[in-house]
């Protein structure tokens, strides 16, 4: 698959404001044109150069996703259509993260640290995501831009001049079909099954908590799967559909 081809580039470099991920959503839904969404960029960056990369990484989320992710993304853009703007956030989170393996990366290791510590520091962060992506230039600056992007979305906060990161509070998930969309997004990420009882304190989903019981709503999916291995052990996993 090319989500494996794809996994050590970086793709998600800029800066990207959570009104713009909204105005890519409406543009993919038809709530808005493409002209409309680069206003809303071009609002903020100045740069020609700059706005175009950007809305290429808008562009590759919802309005052009990959061949192998249209079905998923499709079904992200029907949930955008029934709960609108409070879907924002969690849409665009899994969207980034299966779109781009960097941002998720970077996201399961900043909700790591903070699960240990309480907070970390963006050096911290940057550190690990060298040893996956090499101390190459850009990934230092890559991660900067996905942390400010998530700090953006209202799920970071930095404190002490800026030095150390915070998680905000949970971002509570009641919606039964946005948090099956959402561990459809993390099994697409980790690119295997993953224990039942972890599902709620994923890294990568560090942002989100859940008000149901995630092992209830999954045995209820048609994407998803549980699997038992041993007396005890359960799984899910994506089932084996288009």
């Amino acid at each position: 698959m090319s989500h494996n081809k794809n996994r050590f580039l970086i793709g998600f470099d800029r800066y990207v404001q959570l009104n713009w991920c909204a105005a890519a959503l409406e543009v993919a839904t038809g709530v808005k044109t493409v002209e409309q969404a680069k206003e809303e960029i071009a609002s903020v960056l100045t740069g020609l150069d700059s706005r175009r990369k950007t809305f290429d990484i808008l562009k590759r989320l919802w309005i052009s996703p990959l061949p192998e992710y249209s079905n998923f993304v499709e079904r992200g853009l029907e949930l955008f259509k029934h709960y609108g703007q409070r879907s924002v956030t969690p849409l665009n989170w899994g969207c980034a993260m299966v779109t781009y393996p960097f941002f998720g990366h970077t996201s399961e290791i900043t909700g790591r640290l903070i699960s240990m510590q309480g907070d970390c520091t963006i050096k911290e962060i940057q550190r690990r995501m060298a040893e996956i992506y090499g101390d190459r230039d850009g990934v230092s600056r890559a991660v900067s831009r996905v942390l400010q992007s998530q700090e953006s979305w209202g799920v970071l906060e930095r404190v002490e001049n800026g030095k150390r990161l915070i998680r905000k509070q949970d971002m509570s998930i009641g919606n039964e079909k946005v948090a099956l969309w959402l561990v459809e997004a993390a099994l697409r990420f980790h690119g295997k099954a993953i224990a039942t009882p972890t599902l709620p304190t994923l890294s990568v989903l560090y942002p989100f908590s859940f008000d149901q019981s995630l092992a209830y709503i999954v045995s209820k999916s048609p994407m998803l799967e549980l699997r038992s291995e041993g007396a005890s052990q359960q799984f899910v996993a994506l089932r084996d559909v288009n």
